[in-house]
Protein backbone atom coordinates (compact mmCIF):
# COMPACT_ATOMS: atom_id res chain seq x y z
CA UNK A 1 0.00 0.00 0.00
CA UNK A 2 2.89 2.37 0.59
CA UNK A 3 3.30 2.57 -3.20
CA UNK A 4 -0.07 4.30 -3.60
CA UNK A 5 -0.38 8.05 -3.02
CA UNK A 6 -4.07 8.76 -2.39
CA UNK A 7 -3.54 12.53 -2.49
CA UNK A 8 -2.31 12.56 -6.11
CA UNK A 9 -3.81 9.14 -6.95
CA UNK A 10 -0.52 7.87 -8.31
CA UNK A 11 0.72 4.29 -7.95
CA UNK A 12 4.52 4.07 -7.87
CA UNK A 13 5.23 0.71 -9.49
CA UNK A 14 8.56 -0.43 -8.10
CA UNK A 15 8.46 -4.21 -8.14
CA UNK A 16 6.89 -7.33 -9.57
CA UNK A 17 6.30 -10.80 -8.22
CA UNK A 18 7.72 -13.60 -10.33
CA UNK A 19 8.08 -17.36 -9.93
CA UNK A 20 11.59 -18.58 -9.30
CA UNK A 21 13.44 -21.70 -8.22
CA UNK A 22 12.62 -21.13 -4.53
CA UNK A 23 9.02 -20.04 -5.08
CA UNK A 24 7.62 -16.58 -5.63
CA UNK A 25 9.94 -13.62 -5.25
CA UNK A 26 9.57 -9.86 -5.41
CA UNK A 27 12.06 -8.15 -7.66
CA UNK A 28 12.42 -4.88 -9.53
CA UNK A 29 10.33 -4.11 -12.57
CA UNK A 30 11.33 -5.54 -15.94
CA UNK A 31 12.86 -2.19 -16.95
CA UNK A 32 14.60 -1.88 -13.55
CA UNK A 33 12.96 1.55 -13.19
CA UNK A 34 10.11 2.58 -10.93
CA UNK A 35 7.29 4.34 -12.72
CA UNK A 36 4.23 6.34 -11.77
CA UNK A 37 0.84 5.13 -13.00
CA UNK A 38 -2.32 7.22 -12.56
CA UNK A 39 -5.21 5.65 -10.65
CA UNK A 40 -8.35 6.68 -12.49
CA UNK A 41 -11.37 8.05 -10.69
CA UNK A 42 -13.48 5.03 -11.63
CA UNK A 43 -11.55 2.71 -9.26
CA UNK A 44 -10.58 5.08 -6.45
CA UNK A 45 -13.50 4.06 -4.20
CA UNK A 46 -12.45 0.41 -4.49
CA UNK A 47 -8.85 1.32 -3.62
CA UNK A 48 -10.01 3.40 -0.63
CA UNK A 49 -12.15 0.48 0.63
CA UNK A 50 -9.21 -1.93 0.40
CA UNK A 51 -6.92 0.53 2.20
CA UNK A 52 -9.41 0.95 5.05
CA UNK A 53 -9.92 -2.86 5.28
CA UNK A 54 -6.17 -3.24 5.75
CA UNK A 55 -6.05 -0.66 8.58
CA UNK A 56 -3.80 1.50 6.43
CA UNK A 57 -0.82 -0.83 7.06
CA UNK A 58 1.80 0.57 4.64
CA UNK A 59 3.42 -2.86 4.21
CA UNK A 60 0.17 -4.67 3.38
CA UNK A 61 -0.53 -5.89 -0.14
CA UNK A 62 -3.55 -4.16 -1.58
CA UNK A 63 -4.77 -7.36 -3.22
CA UNK A 64 -3.89 -10.91 -2.28
CA UNK A 65 -4.57 -14.40 -3.51
CA UNK A 66 -7.33 -16.60 -2.09
CA UNK A 67 -5.16 -17.71 0.85
CA UNK A 68 -3.79 -14.24 1.55
CA UNK A 69 -0.56 -14.64 -0.40
CA UNK A 70 0.89 -13.08 -3.51
CA UNK A 71 -1.14 -13.10 -6.68
CA UNK A 72 0.46 -15.14 -9.44
CA UNK A 73 -0.62 -15.10 -13.07
CA UNK A 74 -2.11 -18.57 -12.54
CA UNK A 75 -4.14 -17.37 -9.52
CA UNK A 76 -5.33 -14.37 -11.52
CA UNK A 77 -6.29 -16.57 -14.46
CA UNK A 78 -8.23 -18.95 -12.23
CA UNK A 79 -9.88 -16.27 -10.06
CA UNK A 80 -11.19 -14.38 -13.09
CA UNK A 81 -12.12 -17.57 -14.99
CA UNK A 82 -10.09 -16.03 -17.79
CA UNK A 83 -10.05 -19.00 -20.15
CA UNK A 84 -13.81 -19.55 -19.88
CA UNK A 85 -14.70 -15.87 -20.20
CA UNK A 86 -12.56 -15.17 -23.26
CA UNK A 87 -13.74 -18.44 -24.82
CA UNK A 88 -17.41 -17.51 -24.34
CA UNK A 89 -16.73 -14.10 -25.89
CA UNK A 90 -14.99 -15.68 -28.87
CA UNK A 91 -11.57 -14.23 -27.97
CA UNK A 92 -9.65 -17.44 -27.21
CA UNK A 93 -6.48 -15.80 -28.56
CA UNK A 94 -6.67 -12.92 -26.03
CA UNK A 95 -3.91 -12.87 -23.42
CA UNK A 96 -3.98 -10.92 -20.17
CA UNK A 97 -0.93 -8.96 -21.37
CA UNK A 98 -3.10 -7.68 -24.24
CA UNK A 99 -4.98 -5.65 -21.62
CA UNK A 100 -1.78 -3.64 -21.10
CA UNK A 101 -1.84 -2.81 -24.82
CA UNK A 102 -5.51 -1.84 -24.49
CA UNK A 103 -4.85 0.44 -21.53
CA UNK A 104 -1.99 2.21 -23.27
CA UNK A 105 -4.07 2.55 -26.45
CA UNK A 106 -6.96 4.06 -24.47
CA UNK A 107 -4.58 6.56 -22.87
CA UNK A 108 -3.27 7.47 -26.33
CA UNK A 109 -6.82 7.78 -27.69
CA UNK A 110 -7.60 10.10 -24.76
CA UNK A 111 -4.81 12.40 -25.97
CA UNK A 112 -1.96 11.44 -23.63
CA UNK A 113 1.29 12.25 -25.48
CA UNK A 114 3.62 9.36 -26.36
CA UNK A 115 6.42 10.71 -24.15
CA UNK A 116 4.06 10.50 -21.12
CA UNK A 117 2.78 7.06 -22.17
CA UNK A 118 6.38 5.85 -22.34
CA UNK A 119 6.95 6.83 -18.70
CA UNK A 120 3.66 5.31 -17.49
CA UNK A 121 4.38 2.05 -19.35
CA UNK A 122 7.97 1.96 -18.08
CA UNK A 123 9.41 1.69 -21.56
CA UNK A 124 12.95 2.82 -22.26
CA UNK A 125 12.13 3.90 -25.79
CA UNK A 126 9.17 5.65 -27.47
CA UNK A 127 9.49 3.02 -30.20
CA UNK A 128 8.49 0.30 -27.73
CA UNK A 129 5.53 2.38 -26.58
CA UNK A 130 4.38 2.94 -30.14
CA UNK A 131 4.27 -0.85 -30.65
CA UNK A 132 1.70 -0.96 -27.83
CA UNK A 133 -0.64 1.58 -29.42
CA UNK A 134 -3.34 0.14 -31.67
CA UNK A 135 -5.79 2.88 -32.71
CA UNK A 136 -9.21 1.72 -33.84
CA UNK A 137 -11.00 2.96 -36.96
CA UNK A 138 -12.96 5.55 -34.95
CA UNK A 139 -9.70 7.08 -33.66
CA UNK A 140 -8.41 7.33 -37.22
CA UNK A 141 -11.69 8.93 -38.36
CA UNK A 142 -11.47 11.36 -35.43
CA UNK A 143 -7.91 12.27 -36.49
CA UNK A 144 -9.22 13.21 -39.93
CA UNK A 145 -12.01 15.27 -38.38
CA UNK A 146 -9.48 17.09 -36.19
CA UNK A 147 -7.36 17.91 -39.22
CA UNK A 148 -10.42 19.20 -41.12
CA UNK A 149 -11.41 21.39 -38.16
CA UNK A 150 -7.85 22.71 -37.98
CA UNK A 151 -7.81 23.55 -41.69
CA UNK A 152 -11.11 25.43 -41.41
CA UNK A 153 -10.26 27.33 -38.22
CA UNK A 154 -10.07 31.11 -38.54
CA UNK A 155 -6.52 32.38 -38.73
CA UNK A 156 -5.00 35.72 -38.03
CA UNK A 157 -3.76 37.37 -41.21
CA UNK A 158 -0.07 37.02 -41.90
CA UNK A 159 1.97 40.17 -42.02
CA UNK A 160 3.70 40.74 -45.31
CA UNK A 161 7.27 41.77 -45.02
CA UNK A 162 8.21 44.17 -47.78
Amino acid sequence: MKDIDTKSWIWNVRRQTTPGPGGLADKGTKSKRARDVPIIVEIRDMIERRISELDRDPEARLFTGPRGGRITTAVLRDATHWDEVVGELGYEHLRRHDLRHTGITWLADAGVPVHVLRVIAGHGSPTTTQRYIHPDKQSITNAGDLLSAHLHAPRTPRLRVV
